[in-house]
């Protein structure tokens, strides 16, 4: 029993303490926007000019970021994670299809909130390699990719042999399409790397809350 508290007291404080970790550095990175200081505008406008000077120099490679982008897009995710909740479900592992289902909402719909919250600008160019449309602060590709990513191989983890692979595929998939964002001018680094912070950070949360939620359960159970 000893064993098993303890057991839980590291999951929770482990993910608790991840949630932690990741939001000081997103707040960090919105009070620095919100503040408008110059050298967080100054470092997104040399990592972008450059980055799109080099796309606009390889139009195969814009095209490939583009489908990238396309296939890893926020709605891709989302379509995995609904498969992925039918899936535990008619695994009998209803808690775990029930976090995979709140952690994506709750993501997803702060993602957009946070948009709408500092309504900050695209980055502009003369003659833009791409375009999309909405505000910039965080990336919602970063923020998706990196929440679901982490959703799925945290789903995925007790049931793969390869976990190796699943883990590279997690942190790379993400990366490569923040990275793409940029390439592609519609993103400035500050709203990818506050993306894939927030969307870590929501998962750590959920499941510090799920694991609270869990204990409860079991002790209005067993009492």
């Amino acid at each position: 029993m000893r064993d098993q508290e303890h057991a839980f007291e590291m999951r929770l404080a482990v993910a608790a303490a991840g949630a932690i970790v990741l939001l000081v550095p997103f707040s960090v990175i919105a009070a620095l926007i919100v503040g408008n200081v110059d050298w967080l505008h100054q470092l997104d406008h040399d990592v972008s000019v450059p980055a799109h000077d080099f796309s606009a120099q390889h139009p195969a490679l814009v095209r490939f970021m583009w489908w990238w982008c396309l296939v890893f897009d926020p709605w891709t995710w989302r379509a995995a994670a609904l498969a992925l909740v039918i899936w535990l479900a008619r695994r009998g592992a209803g808690p775990s299809a029930w976090w995979v289902g709140v952690t994506m909402a709750t993501g997803g719909l702060l993602g957009v909130l946070l948009k709408l919250l500092f309504e900050r600008e695209r980055p502009a160019f003369l003659d833009p390699v791409a375009t999309a449309v909405g505000y910039s602060f965080p990336s919602g590709h970063a923020l998706n990719n990196a929440l679901g990513a982490t959703v799925v191989v945290m789903a995925l983890w007790p049931v793969v042999k390869r976990r190796r692979l699943l883990l590279a595929a997690g942190i790379a998939i993400p990366a490569v399409t923040g990275l793409f964002r940029i390439g592609l001018g519609v993103h400035w680094l500050s709203d990818v790397a506050a993306g894939w912070l927030f969307g870590v950070a929501v998962v750590a949360a959920t499941t510090a809350a799920f694991l609270v939620r869990t204990r409860r359960l079991s002790e209005v159970t067993s009492g």
